[in-house]
């Protein structure tokens, strides 16, 4: 009448790792450790669930919370002849609420405010566009009013302007071709980064 004796049948040979001499020694405790990560993992699996349901909810509730800030911003491209349609569509593709592939998955949303949208339209009208051109060019690629200021849109313009020698009339003239180049923040130099849309190669 050892116990040994009785559970040596259900228990895998002795080894010298210390879980194994666990396993033979303790065989129903083993199972309920067993059992017990089980239940862990299925409420880890649905905290993780809950904690993305609830990253959801809250860009929406802030989307509504600043109905007026984004009806603000419908008003200036209002200005520009484009309906209040197509200017909701237009700030929901800049600022991450509709997919564009520019931005691929890595946009965050935001609200845009009405100032920095000026300040992008006004600085767009210094490059001898017009509020047509400027019609057009937001039609092409509405994404660079999510754009950053200085460190994209401005910075582009200067490397057109010493690198390629491309100011005033000829600018104003590859902004209706190919708008896209002011949201240009990557060189792959060739060696691709699969960041296309947004690459100095297509130049």
């Amino acid at each position: 009448g050892c116990w040994a004796h009785y559970w040596s049948p259900l228990c895998e040979p002795l080894r010298t790792d210390i879980s194994t001499l666990t396993l033979r020694m303790s065989p129903l405790t083993n199972c309920s450790s067993l059992i017990s990560r089980e239940r862990s993992r299925k409420l880890i699996s649905s905290s993780r669930k809950w904690k993305l349901h609830s990253v959801d909810q809250p860009q929406v509730v802030h989307l509504e919370d600043n109905e007026k800030l984004w009806t603000q911003c419908k008003v200036l491209l209002s200005s520009l002849n484009f309906t209040n349609e197509e200017a909701d569509k237009m700030l929901k593709k800049a600022f991450g609420w509709a997919h564009s592939p520019y931005w691929g998955e890595e946009r965050k949303k935001e609200v845009p405010n009405k100032h920095s949208i000026k300040e992008m339209l006004d600085y767009l009208k210094s490059l001898t566009l017009s509020d047509d051109d400027l019609h057009k060019l937001l039609k092409k690629f509405p994404e660079v009013l999510g754009c950053d200021i200085d460190q994209e849109v401005k910075s582009n313009v200067s490397t057109l302007e010493k690198d390629w020698g491309i100011k005033g009339k000829q600018l104003r003239n590859l902004l209706l071709r190919n708008p896209k180049v002011l949201g240009y923040n990557v060189d792959c130099k060739g060696d691709c980064m699969a960041q296309c849309t947004r690459c100095w190669v297509r130049f």
